[in-house]
């Protein structure tokens, strides 16, 4: 049983990932900052106005949610879909790259 691979094709899968993933990386960093610079005038909104006496915040149950949103995720394995994604290797390795480089680029 003979593996023919198709160089041209191969190519083409990883060149279609790579762009595709350079446009997500980009698009991805943006939206990161943007959402990043939002979080930040709130939070220093809500300090403002406690330390005005308009507003009281509990800080530590705050961040005690987040610290346990961030454990959660970081324990979970990924899933089937996400496996089978990244078994087709010259999709996901173009995509990534691209990917790299666009959100560095972003």
């Amino acid at each position: 049983m003979a593996l023919s691979i198709d160089p041209g094709q191969l190519g083409l899968h990883f060149g279609s990932g790579a762009v595709i993933g350079g446009v997500v990386g980009f698009a991805a960093k943006k939206v990161a900052k943007l959402i990043a610079l939002l979080i930040g005038i709130e939070l220093a909104l809500f300090a403002f106005l406690e330390s005005r006496g308009i507003l009281l915040v509990k800080w530590d149950r705050l961040t005690a949610g987040l610290v346990s949103a961030g454990r959660d995720a970081a324990s979970s394995t990924p899933p089937s879909w996400m496996m089978s994604i990244l078994s087709t290797l010259s999709i996901s390795a173009g995509f990534t790259g691209g990917f790299l480089l666009g959100f560095r680029k972003g």
